[in-house]
């Protein structure tokens, strides 16, 4: 092989491989995203360890002889990914196996019957973020995500009575956490602030592509999650795209609040009730700062707790 054609061969040599992991994980990337959100406490920090947790493994699988059975495996990926992310936010060492609770009696088969009678599946997740990491992380795998002891325990690096004991001490914290209760966050952000997002819903709703181009300011950054990032005027392009699907998807967008974060809620088809994604945008004065659109990580949107602004 010569010249200028190898770099382009790897190049789609690379894409390719890269696609097959994509297909490979994308059944599990859902139960990713609800453990990762709930361990940080936010759905978009929760994406982003995700992402961190894909990449990871990405790379690994290039020194491995064959694939680990594979969700095991990104779950452990992603609970290590996990509490560096609160280490680096919490600006705290976290050591589970120091954390790990004493429970009497922790193995008698009746301790676990009883375990079974708490629904945490609804908790909001400013909950989950009061709880230790530990009992964070039991509750979740375990009551959000049905896992078993055994696997609960063997994606932590913990014992089963571990486990157990974490999952009692976690569930009564959870039952009376003083977590505000609706949308917390919603007065964090200024009149100003949610006047923008209205007007910038109205503008998509009513197709002005230009409008919503001359919001975007020199340095405006773009982030199609898992797709493409831009700034400045290739930024402004994206309303190209839309200006193509919208009409065809019936796409309507409208100010609200997901978890307690002000959105843009993209409804497909309009009269749809139910979001069919967000897009998050950042302000500066009255220009555009930066563009987050989750497009193409619709799961985000699933079980996601949201009111319209």
């Amino acid at each position: 092989m010569t010249g200028p054609e190898t770099p382009t061969l790897l190049a789609t040599a690379d894409v390719e491989a890269h696609q097959h992991f994509v297909d490979l994980v994308a059944e599990v990337r859902p139960e990713l995203f609800r453990y990762c959100a709930r361990m940080t406490g936010s759905i978009w920090s929760g994406e982003d360890v995700v992402q961190e947790t894909l990449a990871k493994a990405y790379q690994a699988l290039g020194n491995l002889a064959e694939t680990p059975p594979l969700r095991p495996w990104l779950f452990r990926i992603a609970h290590n990914a996990a509490l560096d992310f609160l280490k680096r936010y919490e600006n705290k060492h976290f050591d589970l196996v120091a954390d790990v609770p004493d429970l009497p009696n922790a193995d008698d088969p009746g301790v676990e019957a009883a375990l079974m009678d708490v629904d945490l599946v609804e908790a909001a997740l400013a909950r989950f973020i009061e709880l230790p990491p530990l009992q964070r992380s039991v509750l979740v795998l375990k009551d959000v995500l049905g896992d078993s002891l055994a696997d609960t325990a063997a994606v932590m690096g913990i014992s089963v009575s571990a486990v157990k004991a974490a999952l009692v001490r976690g569930r009564a914290n959870l039952a009376k956490s003083s977590a505000a209760q609706g949308h917390a966050g919603d007065h964090e952000v200024s009149a100003e602030a949610r006047a923008s997002l209205r007007r910038y819903a109205e503008l998509f709703n009513e197709r002005d592509w230009n409008a919503l181009r001359a919001l975007m300011g020199e340095e405006s950054q773009l982030d199609i999650v898992t797709r493409a990032r831009r700034r400045g005027q290739a930024a402004a392009e994206y309303y190209s795209r839309y200006a193509e699907i919208a009409p065809l998807e019936q796409l309507r967008a409208e100010m609200g609040w997901a978890d307690g974060t002000p959105v843009i809620a993209m409804f497909r088809p309009a009269r749809s009730s139910t979001p069919a994604y967000f897009v998050r945008i950042e302000w500066c004065g009255d220009k555009v700062a930066r563009i987050q659109d989750f497009r193409y990580v619709p799961y985000i949107a699933d079980g996601v707790r949201y009111s319209r602004g």
